[in-house]
C-alpha cells in the first residue's frame, strides 16, 4: 500500500466552524488567508451533531465545511469525532461510561468518557469512522485522518475487569504462571480461578492512584489499559482503510504522557502527531526532548506538531502570555527536531465553556488586528517562503537515550526508597546535558537497534526485560559506550527482584555490586569528588557499591560510605560501561557527559560554550542548521556560522550578528 505524503508543510490547526453561525465562516477564511494558513483540522468534537440519534446521521453541515475548505485548497485533517460521546448514547446505553479508580461510574459529560471495552461504544465508533471514510475518503484535500483525540485516562468497570482476565490468560497461559509472576504468595493473595482476579483500584490493591500493594497486577493493568485503547484506535483506523487506502492516519499523542505505551502505539500509526503545551517555566530542553521522543517513536521519521497555542493556555495554574517571538521560536524548535507541520489549537477562540480563554489565531475581538495574529501571519509567510525545503528531512544522532513505558510505570509504583524519584525527571537531566552541549539525541526504545549509536544512555533502568541485558552487552562489547544510573537492573517485567545482588543482569557488564541504597531527604546531600579534583553535590539516592572490575571515577566525600565509589567505568570488550550511583547536580552530570562524549569521539555542533540551541536536519545531501535563542538576553553567533546566509531573512551573518531573545536562524 502506497500512502500519500504531505506536499507542503501544513500550517493551521483545529477549526470548529460547527460552533459558529455559517455566515461567519467566510470571514474566518479571509483572516486565515492573510496568515498563509493552509490546513484545518475539523470534526474533532462533532459526533453529537453528525449523529443526533441512534439511527440518524446528518452530514449536511460537515459537507459544507469540507466543500468550503476544498474550494480554497486547504489540507484537511479530518477527525473521526469519537472522543466525546452524544448524550443519547449515555442515556440509552449507560455501560459506555467509564468507572473511575474510586469505583464510581461516570455519567454523561467531560470528554474521554467512553469505556474502551464497551462493545456498544466500539460499535458506534466503528460505524461513524466508516461512514466518514466512505463519504470523504476520495477527497484529495483530505490529507490526514485524525482518529479520536488525545486518548487518555483509564476505566475500572466490570467490562474492563472481564476483558482484563482474558488479556491475562493470553499473557500467562495458566493461573499458576500468573501467581508466580505476581508473587501472589505474599500476603496470601494466591488465586485459583481467573474470575477471582479483581481490578487494582481503590477498592482492591490500590493505596492511591499511583501506588499499589501489588506492582505486578497494577503494572499489567497499565499494559492492558494501553492495549485496550490502542485496539480502539486500530478499530477506527481499519474502518477508514476499508474506504481509503492511501491517506495518512494518526491520533494526537501527548509527549511523556504516562498512561499509554507510545512506542507500541506508533507501530500502528502512519505518522506520529502530538500536542505541545509547555508552561511558562518549562525548560526549552524539556520541549526539545519531547519532540525528539515523538520523532523517535517511529525511528527518526518526521512527525506532526498537531497542537500548540498561539499564545496562552487556559488550563495550567499560571497561563502566562507567550512573550513576543516565543511562539515563533517554539514552532521552529518543533521543526528543527523533526516536525513537518506547525498547527495550533485553536484557529478561533470559542465563545464559552472551559476553553474560551485558550489562545487562538482569531481572538474574541474577531479581527486580525492583534499582536498574536501578526506573529501567526509573519510565521505563516516565512514557512510559505521556505516551501518544501525542510519537508521529510531527517535528524542524524550518534546518541540514544532509552525511554521505556514499562520502566516508567514500574519505577513509580515502587514503594521506596525515595518518593521524590520520578522517571521523566531522571531522563530529562541526562538529555539536558547533551542538549546544552549541542549534541543531537534520539529518544529510543528498549527494542531499538543499538548498533546505529555510539552512545546509549539509560537512566534508572529499573525494569530490565528478558534479553535486554544481553543486547546491551553486545553493544558495549562491539565498542559502544553505555551509561546507566542508580536504581537500574533491579526487577524483571513483573516487578520481581533479580536475586544475587544489584544491578542484576547488568552487574557483569558494569563491573560493580550495589550492596545498599541510601535515601536522602530533600534537605540532605553528599558530594562526589572526581579524580581530576572536581567536586559536585549529589542527593536523592546514594548507592553503596563495590568494584568488581570497574574502576572508580568519583567517590563520596562524607557519611559512613565516604571514600567509596559513586561513579564508575568498566572496560567491557571493545567498549565501556559507565555507572552513576547518585543524582548529581546538573554540572556534575554535564561533567560525566563530557567524558562520555569524548570517549565516543562525539563533538558539539559548535566549539563555543553557547547558550543557544543548535540542531540539524538533513535531506538529499544538504544540512539545515537551526540556531535558536531561548535565553532572555541576546546571544552572540558562534564564529563557525559567520559568512553563512540565513534562510529566513536572506541576510548574510557577520561577526556583529547576535540573536535577540527568541530569535531564530536557519542555515543551509
Amino acid at each position: 500500500m502506497t500512502q500519500k505524503k504531505f506536499q507542503r508543510m501544513l500550517y493551521g490547526g483545529d477549526y470548529n466552524p460547527n460552533q459558529w453561525p455559517e455566515e461567519t465562516w467566510s470571514e474566518d477564511l479571509r483572516i486565515f488567508k492573510k496568515a498563509a494558513i493552509n490546513s484545518a483540522s475539523v470534526n474533532i468534537f462533532s459526533w453529537a451533531k453528525i449523529q443526533p440519534s441512534e439511527e440518524v446521521y446528518d452530514f449536511s453541515e460537515l459537507d459544507k465545511i469540507i466543500a468550503m475548505l476544498t474550494a480554497d485548497n486547504y489540507d484537511i485533517v479530518l477527525a473521526t469525532a469519537t472522543a466525546a460521546l452524544p448524550a443519547w448514547m449515555f442515556k440509552k446505553y449507560p455501560e459506555v461510561g467509564r468507572t473511575d479508580y474510586e469505583g464510581r461510574q461516570h455519567k454523561f459529560g467531560q470528554r474521554h468518557n467512553a469505556c474502551p471495552n464497551s462493545l456498544v461504544y466500539q460499535k458506534f465508533a466503528r460505524r461513524i469512522a466508516s461512514k466518514l471514510a466512505e463519504r470523504y475518503g476520495d477527497n484529495g484535500n483530505v490529507t490526514c485522518w485524525h482518529v479520536n483525540n488525545e486518548y487518555g485516562g483509564e476505566c475500572f468497570c466490570e467490562n474492563c475487569e472481564k476483558a482484563f482476565r482474558v488479556w491475562l490468560q493470553s499473557r500467562y497461559g495458566t493461573i499458576e504462571a500468573l501467581n508466580e509472576a505476581w508473587n501472589m504468595d505474599f500476603w496470601g493473595h494466591r488465586v485459583y480461578e481467573w474470575d477471582e482476579i479483581v481490578l487494582p483500584n481503590a477498592l482492591s490493591e490500590g493505596i492511591g492512584y499511583d501506588d499499589t500493594a501489588f506492582a505486578g497486577i497494577s503494572l499489567d493493568y497499565r499494559r492492558f489499559n494501553s492495549d485496550s485503547m490502542l485496539e480502539n484506535y486500530k478499530m477506527e483506523r481499519d474502518a477508514i482503510r476499508a474506504f481509503d487506502q492511501e491517506t495518512l492516519i494518526t491520533t494526537n499523542l501527548m509527549g511523556t504522557y504516562k498512561n499509554l505505551d507510545y512506542f507500541k502505539w506508533a507501530k500502528e500509526m502512519d505518522i506520529v502527531s502530538w500536542d505541545n503545551y509547555p508552561s511558562y517555566d518549562t525548560p526549552p530542553s524539556y520541549s526539545a526532548m519531547c519532540h525528539d521522543l515523538m520523532r523517535g517513536l517511529k525511528e527518526g521519521q518526521p512527525f506532526m506538531l498537531m497542537e500548540q497555542t498561539p499564545s496562552q493556555q487556559n488550563w495550567q495554574p499560571y497561563n502566562s502570555l507567550k512573550r513576543p517571538g516565543k511562539m515563533r521560536a517554539q514552532s521552529y524548535q518543533a521543526v528543527a527536531h523533526g516536525s513537518d507541520t506547525v498547527q495550533f489549537f485553536q484557529l478561533k477562540r470559542s465563545v464559552g465553556a472551559c476553553e474560551k480563554f485558550h489562545g487562538a489565531v482569531i481572538a474574541h475581538a474577531g479581527h486580525e488586528n492583534t499582536r498574536v495574529f501578526k506573529e501567526v501571519a509573519d510565521l505563516g509567510h516565512e514557512l510559505a517562503n521556505l516551501g518544501d525545503q525542510l519537508l521529510d528531512s531527517r535528524t542524524k544522532s550518534r546518541v540514544g537515550i532509552i525511554f521505556d513505558w514499562d520502566n516508567y510505570w514500574a519505577l513509580e509504583y515502587t514503594s521506596g526508597p525515595n518518593k521524590d524519584l520520578t522517571y521523566v525527571d531522571q531522563i530529562h537531566q541526562y538529555y539536558q546535558a547533551f542538549y546544552d552541549k549541542q549534541i543531537a539525541v534520539d529518544m529510543i526504545s528498549v527494542d531499538s537497534d543499538f548498533s546505529q549509536y555510539d552512545v546509549v544512555v539509560a537512566p534508572v533502568l529499573y525494569l530490565v526485560k528478558a534479553g535486554l541485558a544481553e543486547r546491551l552487552e553486545a553493544f558495549v562489547q562491539q565498542g559502544g559506550q553505555f551509561l546507566t544510573t542508580f536504581m537500574s537492573g533491579i526487577v524483571n517485567e513483573s516487578d520481581n527482584v533479580y536475586l544475587g545482588g544489584y544491578p542484576g543482569p547488568l552487574r557483569n557488564m558494569l563491573g560493580i555490586w550495589v550492596e545498599e541504597i541510601d535515601a536522602l531527604a530533600p534537605e540532605q546531600f553528599n558530594h562526589s569528588v572526581f579524580a581530576d579534583g572536581s567536586v559536585f553535590k549529589n542527593n536523592l539516592l546514594c548507592d553503596i557499591l563495590h568494584l568488581e572490575g570497574a574502576h572508580s571515577l568519583a567517590s563520596y566525600q562524607s557519611d559512613f560510605y565516604a571514600g567509596t565509589s559513586v561513579v564508575t567505568n568498566n572496560q567491557f570488550g571493545q567498549g565501556q560501561a559507565w555507572y552513576v550511583g547518585s543524582q548529581l547536580e546538573p554540572a556534575g552530570i554535564a561533567h560525566i557527559v563530557e567524558q562520555l562524549a569524548e570517549a565516543a569521539h562525539i563533538k558539539s555542533l559548535t566549539k563555543e560554550d553557547s547558550g543557544l540551541e543548535i540542531t540539524t536536519r538533513e535531506k538529499a545531501g544538504e544540512t539545515f542548521t537551526f540556531i535558536l535563542n531561548f535565553q532572555e538576553k541576546a546571544q552572540d553567533l558562534p564564529v563557525e556560522f559567520i559568512g553563512k546566509t540565513d534562510l529566513l531573512s536572506g541576510e548574510m551573518l557577520t561577526k556583529e550578528t547576535s540573536l535577540a531573545s527568541f530569535d531564530v536562524v536557519i542555515l543551509k
